[in-house]
């Protein structure tokens, strides 16, 4: 037996690449939610109202506290006791999601902090709607600064998708272990999965690297 079998390599490739589109398709889902649900939280946690800034606070500590690990397996196997029924596909995508958008929103966090006091004051003074100001004074200055740190943790998910193979969630990682299980042997699948990871990491860092040139001011 050779020590890398490349004719057994190609035999499980069609495989891989078809458990690599889940992994692509969980990351996909679970950034939009983690975007989208960092930026509602980053806003309630900078609020005036103490009812709704310290929950905020409170769900982002609690949830950057804590591996990620033991949230899906909550979400997997202890919500399903009080009626929330869900594959374990919908539960890696809700707990990675969940996990990066407190992480994500300080991100946002600190965006919001870096415009400056003046500025606010200036939309107060001018009388321009909350809408208004923040979709064309605020955000266009909020995102540019965070546009690297949030191209980090999109990687950084795509690099923990491996994580829910431990609610079953067959992604690449555990089509890799299922496959290696067969005959036992797990260099080649694995190689494999370590491949992917190391080409589509590459690939998006050069992606976040070109809309951050793109975003910046002149």
């Amino acid at each position: 037996m050779n020590f890398f079998d490349w004719q057994y390599t190609w035999e499980i490739f069609p495989l891989m690449m078809q458990a690599s589109i889940k992994t692509i398709y969980i990351t996909l889902i679970g950034y939009v939610i983690a975007l989208v649900l960092g930026l509602f939280l980053a806003m309630a946690r900078r609020s005036a109202y103490r009812w709704l800034a310290f929950p905020a606070t409170g769900v982002i500590e609690f949830i950057r506290s804590t591996p990620l690990l033991i949230q899906v397996y909550f979400i997997f196997y202890v919500l399903p006791n009080y009626g929330l029924n869900i594959s374990a596909t919908q539960a890696g995508i809700i707990g990675i999601g969940l996990h990066y958008a407190c992480y994500t929103a300080e991100v946002y966090r600190s965006g919001f902090n870096g415009i400056p006091t003046g500025q606010w004051e200036a939309i107060k003074a001018l009388n321009i709607p909350g809408r208004a100001a923040y979709l064309d004074i605020i955000f266009p200055q909020v995102i540019r600064p965070v546009v690297p740190a949030l191209g980090n943790y999109f990687i950084a998910m795509f690099k923990d998708t491996p994580v829910l193979s431990a609610i079953t969630v067959v992604e690449i990682m555990q089509e890799a272990k299922n496959i290696g299980s067969e005959n036992f042997r797990y260099l080649e699948p694995i190689t494999l999965v370590g491949c992917f990871f190391l080409t589509i990491s590459i690939v998006l860092a050069i992606l976040f690297n070109k809309i951050e040139k793109k975003v910046a001011l002149p």
